[in-house]
């Protein structure tokens, strides 16, 4: 996801072999140089599919993510620069298009307690840019990330701190993690948004028939994140590992949250547009679920067997609408579709830190909030 400027005008890039392609193969991916959408971009073209991303560019380092996919196309990527909010704009990108991943967002928590009508503007009025030109689309699927946020900090959620992590005294929250009848509780401006967003992309599904599916997800990580203090949290530990950098834990270190690798989410998107027509109008926790919940000291002390040295670590006080606990319960979306993850989190991180050594960059190139 990619944080969105003022609406501005599109500025297009075509391939001569894209101006043919039919529509049952051509997707279009909102936000499209974030780090989610570039590992789905990069298995939709490797499966031969025609990519359109739209994207405001406005983030450092997503350029070298369209030259990395564009370096992988075929000439089967379209980039079209420009903003959800454009409605001229998102008519020119829906054109002869199937499908639709929206990841276009503002996505930091402390970004819209600072920001709050900047971050009502991107998430919620982008989305419905979105869906009223999707309205008029009949039979264009639509993927919506949405995020856990929308559940608020389960205050209420009974929890006890042990062995280093808070464990919850609801044995089924326990052993399966929070569902979908989780009570929605929007807290900090960004949950407003997003939970805004999620709720208007399920009711057009409802009242307009668009075939369009909600994912509430975790914490995602793997190759192209470059995330920070506010986003990306796993990929920002990384880095600061990597480079002999203290890490700043906000709060007490035992909240627990279970990680689903970049290729893992990949697979359960592209599932669910295979079966839209089960799915649509359903909203689906999407997580690395209780195999890969862990504690934020967990992820350190990984880091810390991998890179040799346990990384310095400073605690500073909890941050808003933080969750002490939240672990997906995904047997809704798996019991739908046979999805299951399959990256261990020791395997996953160590995969993130290969593909950060490989990809280095002074730390000025990764000064905004990443995707999610």
């Amino acid at each position: 996801m990619t944080p969105l400027p003022r609406p501005a005008r599109a500025s297009l890039s075509a391939s001569a072999a894209d101006t043919n392609a039919s529509q049952e193969d051509r997707v279009l991916i909102t936000g499209g140089a974030g780090f989610i959408a570039t590992n789905l971009a990069a298995e939709l073209l490797r499966q031969g599919r025609r990519v359109i991303v739209l994207d405001n560019l406005s983030r450092d380092g997503v350029e070298r993510n369209l030259a990395w996919l564009r370096a992988r196309s075929q000439d089967r990527l379209r980039v079209i620069v420009g903003d959800v909010r454009n409605a001229r704009t998102m008519k020119h990108a829906l054109a002869g298009v199937s499908t639709v991943f929206h990841f276009a967002a503002q996505v930091a928590v402390t970004t819209s307690l600072t920001q709050p009508l900047e971050d009502f503007d991107v998430n919620a009025r982008g989305t419905l840019t979105l869906l009223e030109a999707l309205r008029i689309r009949p039979g264009v699927s639509l993927l919506f990330t949405s995020t856990n946020k929308v559940y608020g900090e389960l205050g209420s959620l009974g929890l006890r701190a042990e062995a280093g992590r808070y464990t919850p005294t609801e044995a089924t929250v326990g052993e399966f993690g929070i569902n979908e009848r989780q009570p929605l509780a929007f807290h900090s401006p960004y949950g407003c948004s997003k939970g805004a967003a999620d709720q208007y992309v399920l009711d057009y599904a409802r009242t307009f028939g668009v075939q369009a599916v909600v994912f509430r997800m975790s914490c995602i990580y793997g190759a192209h994140q470059c995330g920070n203090e506010d986003q990306g949290w796993v990929a920002h530990f990384a880095r600061q590992a990597m480079n002999g950098a203290p890490i700043t834990i906000y709060g007490d270190g035992q909240q627990v949250r279970d990680l689903l690798f970049a290729d893992d989410l990949v697979s359960a998107m592209l599932l669910a547009m295979k079966h839209i027509q089960r799915l649509r109008g359903e909203a689906f926790n999407i997580g690395g679920g209780p195999s890969n919940a862990v504690s934020v000291m967990n992820v350190i002390d990984e880091l810390g067997s991998l890179l040799g040295a346990r990384p310095q670590v400073e605690l500073a006080p909890w941050r808003a609408a933080d969750q002490r606990y939240y672990v997906s319960d995904h047997r809704k979306f798996s019991n739908a579709t046979g999805w299951q993850p399959k990256v261990s989190v020791e395997a996953g991180v160590a995969r993130l830190v290969r593909w950060l050594e490989s990809a280095r960059q002074p730390v000025s190139q990764f000064t905004s909030a990443a995707a999610r």
